[in-house]
């Protein structure tokens, strides 16, 4: 039986990708450590986790995951944590509303991560 999703998985292609993905998620975000060891990191983002791998090669690929989103209570300061790391922002903190039965009313904005990584902040409301 699945309980959840229990992480997203990344790689990078060097060791200064590896870095800047770490001071992304831990020092921009503020996201603790979870597990640490040789070839990677566990990075704890609530309801899941972030493992970043350092031993990837070669050019990623974009595949049908478009982005995933991290549930969050301020949609705007955590957008000028990224601007302010210079992370590009490609839709500013805007309102919608989701038009489902009955209609889900959100605040969100998406940035791209150190990695290339799509990234939604959603604040449900």
């Amino acid at each position: 039986m699945i309980t959840g999703i229990h992480h997203v998985s990344m790689k990078c292609n060097n060791p200064e990708e590896y870095e800047k993905a770490v001071q992304f998620y831990c020092n921009v975000l503020g996201l603790p450590v979870y597990r640490q060891w040789p070839e990677g990191i566990l990075i704890d983002a609530g309801s899941t986790k972030i493992e970043i791998f350092n031993n990837g090669e070669g050019p990623r690929i974009k595949g049908a995951v478009r982005h995933f989103a991290f549930a969050c209570d301020d949609v705007d300061s955590c957008i000028r944590k990224i601007k302010e790391a210079g992370y590009d922002v490609f839709i500013e903190p805007k309102n919608i509303e989701i038009p489902s039965d009955p209609p889900l009313p959100a605040r969100i904005a998406f940035c791209t991560g150190p990695l290339g990584e799509e990234i939604e902040l959603f604040h449900e409301k």
